[in-house]
């Protein structure tokens, strides 16, 4: 349905895989039943909108506006949403929509949805000036916060967060990859009185010192062995054979949680490096209780990020930069 007003909404638009993505005007759509319209104030980008515009993931919605970090202030509601909405600020993330009803739904484990609809892959995103998303899966956010500041707590947060919990209740942590998610989950450890190992590219050593500054006890290359063996590791970096790796430096009983939706494939490894019950996980997409814990915990560690602003029309360098390695922290795109 399109705006009584006959408005225009700015996107950047995904027409086909592997190609840059292109400015477009289009209407500015209404909300159905059960949805809200936000005029977007930030959007990160990240890793995964890469995966999708790279086309690592298999079958996005085309053409597609990319973008699953947003955060914006609510301009519009459907039918069944209060009206008392409109005018808040809300964050909105990858797991846009689930359908409640099968097994997975019911079991408290909506993440593994069996027909789930996603932020940007399956479903328009925030590379715009204004999107569209449910009600009930668009989380109310600080309104005298940075919009800018917010955005990568929408995924880099949300999946390191996740991706801490699969890992349990550890004391010495590796984070694999030291970009978007690891930076604001180091900032969690930290606070918990946990004790972080950053691993980085070998030759990166500013994501080393970044790390250092807030808080790591150790920072090195990704191919260094840890000073100690750690209780858990989460692996953020896309590259596979970081999995025999973070297994060599973890203890027995020790996990190794694989915290991203893409990775190169895992080489063959000899049985020892996981035997002494060490354990192989993996994290798949978010649950609405995983966001509603994280933005209060993270409210309360007072975690800052790192961010790099382009405009809207710069989704292309954006990506570009996070595609190559060439950013700390976290692209934020701002219309």
């Amino acid at each position: 349905m399109l705006s009584e007003k006959g408005s225009a909404m700015r996107a950047m638009v995904l027409e086909e895989i592997g190609k840059p993505l292109v400015a477009v005007e289009r209407p500015l759509p209404d909300p159905l039943a059960g949805q809200i319209r936000l005029r977007v104030e930030a959007c990160a980008v990240c890793r995964t909108d890469l995966h999708v515009v790279d086309g690592d993931l298999p079958q996005p919605k085309l053409p597609l506006i990319p973008g699953h970090e947003i955060v914006g202030v609510v301009e519009a509601v459907g039918s069944g949403v209060g009206p008392e909405r409109i005018g808040r600020r809300v964050g909105v993330p990858w797991l846009g929509h689930t359908c409640g009803t099968c097994f997975y739904c019911r079991s408290a484990a909506e993440n593994l949805c069996d027909a789930p609809l996603f932020t940007g892959y399956t479903r328009d995103g925030g590379f715009a000036t204004d999107v569209i998303a449910d009600a009930d899966y668009a989380f109310e956010l600080d309104p005298t916060g940075d919009p800018v500041a917010l955005a990568p707590l929408l995924c880099a947060g949300l999946i390191g967060w996740r991706s801490l919990k699969r890992a349990s209740d550890c004391r010495r942590i590796g984070l694999y990859g030291f970009g978007a998610a690891a930076h604001i989950i180091a900032q969690i450890c930290t606070w918990q009185k946990r004790e972080v190992y950053a691993f980085t590219r070998p030759s990166d050593t500013e994501a080393q010192r970044f790390a250092r500054e807030l808080g790591a006890a150790w920072a090195g290359k990704s191919d260094e062995s840890p000073p100690e063996l750690l209780d858990a590791a989460i692996i953020f970096a896309p590259v596979g054979s970081l999995v025999p790796t973070a297994l060599r430096a973890v203890r027995k009983g020790g996990r190794v949680v694989c915290g991203g939706i893409h990775m190169s494939d895992i080489p063959a490894m000899p049985y020892a490096l996981i035997w002494g019950e060490r354990e192989l996980l993996s994290v798949a997409n978010l649950t609405r209780q995983d966001a509603r814990e994280f933005l209060a915990i993270a409210a309360r560690a007072r975690v800052h990020t790192r961010t790099t602003v382009y405009p809207l029309e710069e989704a292309n360098a954006a990506l570009d930069d996070l595609r190559h390695g060439r950013l700390s922290g976290a692209a934020v795109l701002v219309p």
